[in-house]
């Protein structure tokens, strides 16, 4: 893995409400192109919002956020520009209803990267071999599986060809016995070397995949490191208090 910093993000702040409510406190972080970081913590302690604000999905209210050197923060940057090298895979998984699957992941790659159609099809086809899901380039969403959805919001995301990708918990509104497969894609991703930010309560993935993992509360980072310092030697009480809750 190289040092080059990928996102950088310094002093961010996000409060809701006229204010009332601070979802994020003064965060620092920094993303190394090649990393996978993965962002843990309890409900409510700013991690969603935290990764909204890495593509500008939450307009931050203080604070920069900047990708490969330019503060997307500035209003005069243009910011789908820079959300073209993020892909982003939700928790629903936001795929068009009335299109094909195939035709789901070629609309972007058509119509932002000017890809010509037989380009934009290769390219999704190759995707959807290598997530196992070929045999459904033409069914339609409902067709799917959740398991199964979910696996093309993720190569969807990646026929956009993004340098960094961000999960926002993107297992938690399957059933159980499908997280499994999402992972699997996401482990191979990592294997390959693509940049990931990745927020879940997979505690698994986090010791398993991660090169570091960030524990949020409270709209701060309490305490980063790598999965074996975080899970088998914490040191904020904090962090040792939610670990024994979820592990």
């Amino acid at each position: 893995m190289t040092t080059d910093i990928i996102i950088s993000v310094k002093g961010l702040e996000k409060h809701f409400d006229g204010g009332n409510l601070k979802a994020l406190r003064g965060v620092d972080a920094e993303i190394k192109r090649g990393e996978v970081v993965v962002v843990i913590g309890p409900s409510g302690s700013g991690k969603s919002t935290f990764l909204r604000c890495l593509n500008l999905l939450e307009t931050p209210t203080a604070g920069t956020v900047t990708v490969e050197g330019t503060d997307i923060t500035n209003p005069k940057v243009n910011i789908n520009k820079h959300r073209e090298k993020m892909g982003m895979v939700f928790q629903h998984f936001n795929l068009f209803p009335h299109m094909t699957i195939l035709r789901n992941m070629t609309l972007a790659p058509m119509k932002i990267l000017k890809k010509s159609k037989a380009d934009a099809e290769a390219k999704a086809m190759e995707l959807l071999k290598r997530v196992g899901l070929a045999d459904r380039a033409n069914a339609y969403p409902s067709q799917l599986s959740g398991g199964q959805k979910q696996r093309i919001a993720i190569v969807r995301a990646l026929c956009m060809e993004p340098q960094v990708m961000l999960f926002d918990e993107p297992t938690s509104a399957l059933d159980p016995e499908m997280v499994g497969e999402v992972l699997d894609v996401m482990k191979q991703l990592a294997n390959e070397g693509m940049t990931m930010v990745v927020v879940t309560h997979e505690m698994g993935f986090a010791r398993e995949v991660a090169d570091r993992v960030l524990f949020m509360d409270e709209g701060v980072i309490v305490e980063e490191g790598t999965p074996d310092q975080i899970f088998s030697n914490p040191q904020n009480a904090r962090t040792k208090d939610f670990l024994n809750k979820v592990l």
